[in-house]
């Protein structure tokens, strides 16, 4: 059996607001195979930026990290100070951000940018050498060398999300965060991304975990996924499984809210309500106010995971047998 690359245990992260306390993560858990593509699937506002935020220690000053454990490769990541968790970050832990554009200096160059880059992580490398290996770089991921030294103004929406991938993979990381990476792209483009991110994890053997509200998306790129539902995760477990025998109320929403291609015709399912008030976290399981299949237990208690083989969990009091 494979090692895995990350270790993710009982992740909690809080914001501090005028407001008062939001619950943004609590206690989520999964680890990630060399070579495997992980992915992550929720509405917005369920938790997903904060759990990939909270990977690479990004989080903004009102965040605090309340628990958990972060192991890369069996260290623990998250007690470490700022300056030494430096040491790893690019260089073993890597992100892509969902909007390029700002993750761009604009005033740069896109060679000075991954240059800038490939020479932070590795000091011993000249500018001719770093200018080499960022045209190397551009080549991987798709793009042309001779745009090397256009302006991120310059570039397309999807050029420069390549771009963004080139600097991510310019320390050549074990783990690569990729957040919502081609949600503003059309759907040519996005497809062509998504090939282009999955030739390059077969290629370089890096884990990933890949996060989008697009479930579409996480079934074309990823073998195992989770479902995150108010700060928590609801469902886990292989793509196909999930995907064929829902076990979660609220995947099966998920599920049945999305049109498919094949089989006969019906109409889309809407889910009633609205996503938890992280404020104001409705007790027991956060996802019961909505659900169909709601117990008395369920609204005052978290169910705990059950397994249903194969590593594949879910947390509900009253779990579906057949998808609806």
């Amino acid at each position: 059996m494979r090692d895995p690359i990350l270790e993710v245990a009982n992740l909690t992260i809080h914001y501090s607001t005028r407001m008062g306390e939001v619950s943004a993560v609590e206690n989520v858990s999964f680890s990630v195979m060399e070579g495997e593509a992980f992915g992550i699937v929720g509405e917005s506002g369920s938790g997903k930026s904060s759990i990939a935020l909270g990977l690479m220690r990004l989080l903004p000053e009102n965040a605090r990290l309340l628990g958990g454990k972060i192991r890369l490769r069996g260290t623990d990541l998250a007690p470490l100070s700022e300056a030494e968790f430096r040491l790893y970050r690019g260089r073993h832990l890597a992100m892509v951000f969902q909007a390029a554009m700002n993750s761009l200096n604009p005033v740069y160059t896109a060679s000075d940018l991954i240059i800038e880059a490939l020479q932070n992580r590795n000091p011993d490398m000249n500018h001719a050498e770093a200018r080499v290996r960022a045209a190397e770089l551009f080549d991987l991921v798709g793009l042309d060398a001779a745009l090397i030294d256009r302006f991120p103004h310059q570039l397309s929406g999807g050029m420069r999300q390549r771009m963004a991938i080139a600097m991510a993979l310019s320390g050549n990381p074990e783990m690569l965060i990729a957040d919502e990476p081609t949600t503003a792209l059309d759907v040519i483009v996005q497809d062509a991304i998504l090939r282009n991110i999955h030739r390059l994890q077969e290629r370089n053997k890096f884990g990933m975990v890949y996060i989008s509200h697009d479930i579409a998306v996480i079934a074309e790129v990823c073998r195992r996924m989770a479902i995150v539902y108010g700060g928590r995760i609801m469902e886990i477990g292989d793509t196909d499984a999930v995907f064929l025998q829902p076990r979660h109320p609220y995947t099966g929403a998920l599920l049945n809210a999305f049109p498919s291609i094949v089989g006969p015709k019906r109409p889309l399912q809407l889910l009633p309500g609205e996503s938890p008030d992280p404020l104001h976290p409705p007790s027991g399981c956060p996802f019961h106010p909505r659900c169909g299949r709601v117990l008395d237990i369920c609204r005052r208690e978290m169910p705990p995971d059950a397994e249903y083989g194969g590593g594949h969990l879910a947390a509900c009091f009253n779990p579906m047998e057949n998808r609806t």
